[in-house]
């Protein structure tokens, strides 16, 4: 995702009501979010689906990355070869 403009992408949740299809047409073509002010301070953020679906995507991926470095310094890794040779078994190949 795109960094936000500031001057452009943080509006009042009365204007986004007012003009809520050409802010999601600007949303999908700049592919930045939206942060929705109520009472002058941040309320909600609207993002494209996509860019919202990469975004969880690459959280999954850093969080199994997490996992793995943790459970590597706790010493529960295997050696490369015993790990291919537990896939290949789990393959039946």
């Amino acid at each position: 995702m795109r960094r936000i403009h500031l001057k452009e992408d943080i509006k009042p949740v009365t204007e986004f009501r007012a003009n809520t299809a050409s802010l999601i047409a600007q949303i999908r073509k700049t592919k930045r979010a939206l942060v929705l002010t109520q009472r002058g301070r941040s309320a909600a953020v609207v993002v494209d689906v996509g860019e919202y679906q990469r975004m969880v995507e690459e959280l999954e991926l850093l969080r199994d990355i997490h996992t793995a470095e943790k459970q590597l310094a706790e010493g529960l890794g295997i050696e490369h070869e015993q790990a291919r040779q537990q896939v290949v078994t789990a393959l039946g190949e």
